[in-house]
């Protein structure tokens, strides 16, 4: 926190500095892990010799969302990986180190709009998922005065009901609507249940 203040950076919540809230970093971990347990299998506990190849890797690979490595969004282009120098292939035998460097000046002058054109791609990729997944969405809309079921909780469950026991209860009445898909309850004898109920959680009682 001293050296962010010293350089007046603000700190937010979608910062690597709270990794719970951060999708991003979630699911960039969950790639790196998954990646070293497929190669520990034969090196259990040498995590550490293993992790900067695995990182060499995510980074060197395309991703889906902006076809692009992570690596070439930061220096404008791609990495040179050792198959090309031992193979020799064309990008590796023609180039000098003389002609290497204004070659490496035009790519970083060309990233930025690299950048722009993988943020394109990433938000039609999003549009994309978006679409597919609310093909499958059943929305469910509530009113005031209307008669649902409750899903039934592991923590509100009879724990002498065995397997046959009911996955919902009820029926409870919409009292109020709180927010977009979230409502308060109350039972028949008018009595509030406590916090408000997400709309995936409840399911319309049908008389």
């Amino acid at each position: 926190m001293a050296f962010c203040a010293q350089w007046k950076i603000n700190l937010v919540t979608s910062t690597p500095g709270y990794p719970k809230a951060n999708g991003q970093a979630k699911s960039s971990n969950k790639v790196v892990i998954n990646c070293l347990k497929k190669k520990l299998k034969q090196r259990k506990g040498r995590w550490a010799e293993e992790l900067p190849l695995v990182l060499w890797a995510d980074k060197t690979t395309p991703k889906t969302s902006a076809s692009l490595t992570p690596y070439s969004l930061v220096y404008g282009c791609e990495a040179v990986i050792p198959a090309e120098i031992s193979l020799h292939t064309t990008r590796c035998s023609l180039n000098t180190v003389e002609e290497n460097q204004p070659l490496m000046q035009d790519s970083l002058a060309l990233a930025e709009e690299l950048r722009d054109t993988a943020k394109i791609r990433i938000a039609s990729y999003q549009q994309t998922i978006a679409r597919s997944y609310n093909k499958n969405v059943d929305i469910r809309v509530f009113g005031e005065g209307d008669l649902v079921l409750q899903k039934v909780f592991p923590n509100t469950k009879d724990k002498n009901a065995g397997k046959l026991a009911p996955a919902w209860e009820g029926p409870y009445l919409i009292d109020s609507i709180v927010g977009q898909g979230a409502y308060r309850l109350q039972t028949l004898d008018g009595e509030m249940i406590p916090r408000s109920w997400n709309v995936s959680h409840l399911k319309l009682f049908h008389v």
